[in-house]
């Protein structure tokens, strides 16, 4: 992985960071991606010496991917990151967040892969990866998570096609499907469903953590350990590996 570099979107906090971080200390090179700059700069910070780029952009916009595309062009990239994502409920009306969550989960990635292909294709480097962050509620329906869930089982539509396209290109595409992870996303989410049942986030908590085997969220480091895994292997492509402590088990 010396000498390999990554971009990826989200970067500036939870698991991107987390990613942002495993693969610098193993060498890699980092395009940290976001909205917002403060937050990359703080990851910048943190990661091992290297070559590495802060890029601010909104990836809901076609036309900002193709920009940064531009800007980055004959950029050396071995691996494509879609790791950014917003949650939250969304309900049927005025104030529906349809499409502010399928614009960044599911629309985002699209324009943001897409945009970054020619560099993937061109690179020499004996992996080629593009790895997307969907969630175990791409399996799991959660009342008023529509957009959320919809957004993320169309994560695992993109990588198969991307994965059957990409092939004859030697470029592997797969997909990581956490659960509950320790993250600022992950603990807004719990209070706004303890909000909704009328209940604090801690017992919201111990009532989730009932139905996940190992009793636990994970860590952004453990999903970074298996990014960091599924970017060193040359075999496994079209796949979502999940990790979620056991609350889901599929076969």
């Amino acid at each position: 992985m010396k000498n390999n570099r990554y971009i990826i979107s989200g970067a500036g906090s939870g698991i991107g960071r987390a990613i942002a971080l495993r693969l610098a200390k193993e060498g890699a090179g980092i395009i940290l991606v976001g909205r917002n700059p403060d937050k990359l700069e703080e990851t910048h910070k943190l990661l091992a010496p290297g070559n590495h780029l802060v890029v601010t952009t909104d990836i809901r916009l076609k036309e900002n991917c193709e920009e940064v595309s531009n800007i980055l062009n004959g950029a050396h990239i071995d691996g494509i990151i879609a790791n950014a994502g917003v949650g939250g409920e969304n309900h049927y009306g005025e104030e529906d967040r349809w499409n502010e969550i399928l614009d960044t989960n599911l629309s985002g990635t699209y324009y943001f892969v897409n945009s970054f292909l020619p560099q993937l294709k061109s690179s020499t480097g004996e992996k080629k990866h593009i790895l997307l962050t969907s969630s175990v509620l791409a399996r799991l329906g959660v009342k008023n998570y529509t957009a959320y869930c919809a957004s993320k089982a169309g994560l695992l539509g993109l990588m198969r096609s991307w994965a059957m396209e990409l092939a004859e290109n030697n470029i592997l595409v797969n997909a990581i499907s956490p659960g509950w992870v320790n993250t600022t996303m992950s603990k807004e989410g719990m209070q706004g469903i303890a909000n909704g049942l009328g209940i604090t986030s801690e017992e919201f908590y111990k009532l989730a953590m009932k139905s996940v085997p190992l009793g636990r969220m994970a860590e952004p480091e453990e999903i970074a350990d298996l990014v960091f895994y599924l970017l060193s292997q040359k075999a496994i492509t079209g796949q979502v590996v999940d990790i979620n402590c056991g609350s889901v088990m599929s076969s």
